[in-house]
């Protein structure tokens, strides 16, 4: 039996021919990243045991994208602490304030993840990576730190998990709805501990972001890993960005796998994960034949949708609206890039002017960090990853998940709604 993509990346980093999926292996990195909730963490455990360098400074990543700018002053000491760890160290790559983004977004849109490489990151969506046939993995913090001294990574090998994209998904229908969909259909345990490799014609379809997006939310039914095969679309995006060499895997046409789940796109709706868990998902037309849910936030942002892609389909719906008098609209960019570009296009004029705001990049109030927290009471139509009780606020505020097409229509309608019913 052949070898997946996920077998053959963690093959070539534990220096052997062929794994099986349950074989424990110890693998090299390629990169190793963070931002500062779990970082502080980590270099806590290393000032606390003395260990004085890590094991490549061009291979470390520190960047503050979750409380920045600071929120308080403990936020603050934390990324303070960064800041010096890194001079210390001579890492290479930390990014402040004004030049940073979003870990997820910001790494691969800089190219400093590439096909082919093993690399952790202390945040559960490390998984978005492998929307350029990387290996990408969250661990906790004491792994996280093991990994900037040792430049290795314990690991089992996952099983992996098939999904086979098929046909051309209509206008509106993004990555994000496919992976809503999948949580829905697997639950938040389905995909446990496996590697989901996708395939099939529909990829040709779905763009980069889409498919980061897609990746992103993998680990929220479990997956260990999520990796896209390297085409001509992931390679015009990869050459025009990476730091380094590369190498690209392709399964064994006799690759075996644990589940084969297949999806026809051109039957997808847009999706909405209902409160209280990413895996209440019902299709967005329940919202439009049943009694209007209203609204008091939209969030567009997070490193799930907070891209390009995310940006412009948002304008396109908000070019000549207004958000209903009643919401709150906060637009989020992942990166000083796409905010650049969003300024540059005029896209950050329209959200203005439809009477949404515009900030730095920063995770924001994806998990109840702050620059839109929830009351109680509240209800917010997001395009983060996350909807538990609690999770951008208030115990009682309620979140429905969605693609930014849904989250900008919405907006406008001051209701949980499709774009159709707005345009």
């Amino acid at each position: 039996m052949g070898d997946t993509i996920a077998q053959k990346i963690l093959a070539d980093h534990c220096g052997k021919d062929h794994v099986v999926p349950g074989e424990l292996v110890t693998a090299k990195i390629d990169m190793a990243f963070t931002g500062e909730p779990s970082g502080a963490l980590a270099i806590k455990y290393m000032v606390e045991r003395g260990v004085k360098k890590v094991f490549d400074p061009s291979r470390v990543c520190l960047l503050p994208d979750h409380n920045t700018p600071s929120n308080n002053i403990s936020t603050a000491a934390n990324c303070k602490a960064m800041r010096e760890f890194a001079k210390d160290m001579g890492i290479a790559h930390y990014y402040e304030v004004g030049r940073m983004g979003v870990e997820h977004i910001f790494l691969h849109e800089k190219g400093l993840i590439v096909p082919g490489d093993l690399a952790v990151g202390a945040d559960s969506h490390t998984t978005t990576h492998g929307a350029l046939g990387a290996f990408a993995t969250g661990v906790g913090s004491s792994d996280f730190f093991a990994a900037m001294v040792l430049g290795e990574v314990w690991l089992k090998v996952p099983e992996t998990m098939k999904v086979v994209l098929k046909g051309k998904p209509e206008e509106w229908v993004t990555g994000k709805d496919v992976i809503l969909y999948i949580i829905g259909k697997l639950g938040l345990e389905g995909g446990i501990y496996k590697a989901m490799e996708f395939t099939g014609d529909g990829i040709a379809h779905l763009s980069m972001d889409s498919r980061f997006a897609l990746c992103n939310m993998a680990v929220d039914c479990g997956a260990k890993t999520a990796i896209f095969p390297v085409d001509k679309i992931a390679l015009d995006y990869i050459k025009a960005r990476a730091a380094r060499p590369y190498k690209i895997y392709e399964a064994d046409i006799d690759a075996g796998y644990c589940e084969v789940l297949e999806i026809d796109l051109d039957k997808l709706d847009m999706q909405v994960s209902y409160p209280h868990s990413p895996a209440n998902v019902h299709p967005v037309s329940r919202a439009v034949n049943e009694p209007k849910i209203k609204i008091d936030e939209v969030f567009i942002g997070s490193c799930t949708n907070s891209r390009m892609e995310d940006m412009r389909l948002a304008a396109r719906i908000l070019k000549g609206r207004s958000v209903h008098p009643d919401v709150k609209l906060i637009v989020i960019p992942g990166s000083q890039d796409v905010f650049m570009q969003s300024f540059d296009e005029g896209l950050v004029k329209i959200i203005v002017e439809a009477g949404g705001a515009f900030s730095t990049p920063s995770c924001g109030p994806c998990a109840g960090c702050h620059m839109g927290v929830l009351a109680a009471g509240e209800r917010c139509v997001s395009t983060g990853n996350r909807n538990f009780q609690g999770r951008m606020g208030h115990m009682d505020s309620e979140i429905f998940l969605s693609g930014a097409p849904v989250a900008a229509a919405s907006a406008v309608a001051g209701y949980l709604a499709s774009p159709l019913e707005v345009l």
